[in-house]
């Protein structure tokens, strides 16, 4: 296989380099999508002071409220915290510091991070605790605030499908932030289901081209099911 050849076969060398004190920018929507084995080996490794910048902080028990069970997280910046009770605990105790990012504003911080865009205006947070302190201008009429994009030391991603190059393929809602996610991390790492060989994925199919994926590892995923909802027999 050429020097493209971005898979790594250990979890050990997937999330080699990371140590404390780094930012960690992670994929996923409650528990869809999540980089389980990923999360799992943060928490092997112990790593402290992070900052993790993610939709949420996942629930008690699973998904990233793993890495809160350790206090391994300094910083959370997310959109959407209300599932986890440690994370209340946390927050309320001031262990834990939180920076809540109305929900498209923080999915376009990764999306300009990785597009190398270092700042941008939106109308959304102007007039709320969001937008206090930021840089006000006028456009058309509308008041907009300025907010600072992203990028992490590492992006943590679950594919669904990846080539040895590191192209990716996200399977229905489980895109969510991946994408953006992908492309904002200096060193990103994909953790997909199923790994086929170049030439394999329908170039017009791939979401995250393989320019953005510096490791890429095969996993196995529980899929755990954050609300379950049925109707009544």
């Amino acid at each position: 296989m050429s020097g493209f050849d971005k898979v790594v076969g250990s979890y050990e060398e997937a999330l080699a380099e990371l140590s404390d004190g780094m930012t960690i920018i992670a994929g996923g929507f409650g528990l869809c999508g999540i980089p389980e084995g990923l999360i799992g080996q943060i928490k092997k490794m112990g790593t402290r002071g992070l900052t993790v910048v993610s939709n949420n902080a996942g629930v008690d028990g699973f998904g990233l409220g793993l890495l809160l069970e350790d206090r391994q997280i300094k910083k959370m910046i997310a959109s959407y915290v209300g599932e986890n009770a440690l994370f209340e605990q946390q927050l309320l105790s001031g262990e834990l510091e939180v920076e809540l990012t109305p929900q498209g504003t923080l999915a376009e911080k990764m999306r300009a991070g990785g597009a190398g865009i270092p700042a941008f205006f939106t109308a959304t947070g102007y007039g709320t605790p969001v937008g206090e302190g930021k840089e006000v201008r006028e456009f058309d009429g509308r008041p907009y605030i300025l907010e600072r994009s992203i990028t992490g030391d590492f992006a943590i991603v679950k594919g669904w499908k990846a080539d040895r190059y590191g192209n990716v393929i996200y399977r229905h809602t489980a895109q969510n932030f991946n994408p953006m996610a992908a492309t904002a991390g200096k060193i990103t790492v994909v953790e997909v289901e199923e790994i086929v060989e170049p030439g394999e994925l329908d170039p017009s199919q791939i979401h995250t081209p393989g320019i953005y994926v510096n490791r890429v590892i095969q996993g196995q995923f529980e899929k755990r099911i954050e609300q379950r909802t049925v109707r009544p027999a």
